[in-house]
């Protein structure tokens, strides 16, 4: 039997990255609050105590970024004190009419991708939605724990065997914590509390091997430990590197950017595409013009897992779904301050997002 090894990652809230990331969403989501209209790309980056927040922003909100970050840091549990650089601009003139046609148009030239696998419940591939669920487990269990800190990875190795899912190899997790814990303590914590709780014991045997806090000693984290910046973990965000990605971020992006909105509907497609049992697995890859409504090239794949052809999916595919940037803003109602919900612990798989509902496809 042919037999391969996957392996995905996750981080929990506390990590630079994500920091950045929740704090550019946080900023979208308040803008869009006051003007559902507000064009955003406003990011973050910070390193020690220092937050410098920049970029454009095409909006009627009254935003006060300094108070958005300051909150952010005391939410996600960090309480040292930082101070914030602000540099951000309107939008460009160029960009704005580019995009503000009688029928908008997209923000940017670029590539998407949508996956959806019928692997987990989910419909997302079991190595990233592993990862992701230790690291939302992790994030619950630091918040009760006095001795556990905010930053945190998780990742997962899993093993098939002709492309089937047959057990998970290794599982790592690295916590951030108090100097006054044994390792031994973290590791009884974090297996009792954060592993077994989210692990499908029949996946694991007596060869899994579990690695917690792998480096020892892990104090030192967040911006302290390493700097941050909005937009550097889009492998988490999406698909754990199962699927290829368009390499554009999502976190501070308002819907018109469709580096985000067309990469949440091509994921909504692919689901949808799984959902219907018309493919086993489903990838889609988008690309888009600026200035232009709607895609250059819509590209379907099942992998030989569907009784359709590709050519015959896509055809189901087109007949069912308009993937006009107003359509996409319209169909998934993205106008609204949603995004805080995508940050942490990946953009797709989560059941209350809108590209994740189930529609009837018409064949």
């Amino acid at each position: 039997m042919a037999k391969i090894y996957f392996t995905s990652e996750s981080v929990t809230s506390g990590h630079p990255d994500k920091v950045c990331d929740l704090i550019a969403d946080s900023i979208l989501d308040e803008a869009i609050r006051q003007d559902p209209e507000s064009h955003m790309a406003v990011e973050a980056t910070i390193k020690d105590d220092l937050i410098l927040v920049y970029g454009e922003a095409g909006t009627k909100a009254k935003i006060d970024y300094e108070a958005i970050a300051l909150n952010v840091l005391k939410q996600i549990g960090y309480d040292e004190d930082y101070h914030v650089l602000l540099k951000v601009n309107a939008q460009s003139p160029e960009i704005n009419s580019a995009v503000a046609h009688d029928e908008i148009s997209a923000g940017d030239q670029g590539i998407m991708f949508g996956y959806a696998s019928d692997e987990t419940e989910d419909l997302m591939p079991y190595a990233i939605d592993c990862a992701h669920k230790l690291s939302a487990k992790l994030e619950e269990v630091r918040r009760r724990t006095p001795f556990l800190r905010p930053d945190g990875k998780t990742q997962v190795t899993v093993e098939y065997e002709d492309g089937v899912l047959k057990r998970v190899d290794t599982i790592v997790v690295s916590t951030q914590h108090t100097p006054d814990v044994t390792q031994e303590q973290i590791r009884e914590c974090i297996m009792n509390e954060v592993i077994r709780p989210v692990i499908d014991s029949s996946l694991v045997d007596e060869n899994t091997k579990y690695l917690i806090n792998p480096s020892g000693s892990f104090i030192v984290g967040g911006s302290w430990g390493d700097s941050g910046t909005t937009g550097r973990k889009i492998v988490v965000d999406s698909y754990g590197g199962y699927a290829p990605i368009g390499g554009g971020c999502f976190s501070s992006k308002d819907p018109t950017k469709v580096d985000r909105s067309a990469a949440y509907y091509a994921r909504y497609v692919c689901r949808n595409i799984v959902a219907n049992k018309l493919a086993h697995k489903c990838q889609i890859e988008l690309s888009y013009a600026i200035g232009e409504p709607r895609p250059l090239s819509v590209y379907v794949q099942s992998f030989g897992t569907s009784q359709y052809t590709d050519d015959e999916l896509r055809e189901i595919v087109m007949k069912n779904f308009d993937f006009s940037v107003s359509n996409i803003i319209n169909e998934l109602d993205l106008r609204r301050p949603i995004y805080t919900q995508t940050t942490n612990y990946g953009h797709f798989g989560k059941q209350n997002l809108p590209w994740e509902q189930f529609k009837k496809i018409e064949l």
